[in-house]
């Protein structure tokens, strides 16, 4: 099985914990909204851990340097593979995002190949817009997410 290994990034604000997730690129996407947001990962490649591979996907989508501290949340299944996401708080500053890209045959069975980002755009989400525009296979790591990042009850 395939397994793949990302970062949710989470920042504290007044109203509650916001989270950081990348809406897909591509022309599949570019209409979508709601699902078609992303925790930035991909693919742990052979003799990489999955805490490397993470760091480096996260810095190959958002083209953003991460220095915080990693806590592993539980692995889900989704799209068939093993996914390994860790969670950092960290208030970053978005004006330096930039996507890697990947070649994409479009439209399908064309013959014709473009190339795309992996994410067009990222961005600090409340709680209930993540909830909404998440992609659902990953909305288990999100509940798990939050449930970590939500402020001590008093």
């Amino acid at each position: 099985m395939q397994r793949s290994a990302g970062v949710l990034v989470f920042r504290r604000s007044d109203a509650g914990p916001e989270v950081l997730l990348g809406h897909m690129g591509g022309p599949f996407w570019a209409r979508k909204h709601e699902r078609a947001w992303t925790i930035p990962k991909g693919l742990i490649e052979e003799g990489e851990s999955p805490e490397a591979a993470a760091r480096r996907e996260f810095l190959e989508e958002t083209g953003l340097a991460l220095d915080a501290l990693f806590t592993p949340l539980a692995p889900v299944r989704a799209s068939g593979k093993q996914v390994l996401i860790w969670l950092a708080e960290a208030d970053l500053d978005l004006a330096g995002f930039v996507s890697n890209t990947f070649e994409l045959e479009w439209p399908p069975r064309s013959g014709r190949t473009i190339t795309v980002p992996e994410l067009d755009r990222i961005a600090y989400l409340g709680v209930d817009e993540a909830r909404r525009l998440i992609v659902a296979g990953q909305l288990p790591v999100l509940e798990g997410a939050l449930a970590l990042a939500a402020p001590p009850s008093s």
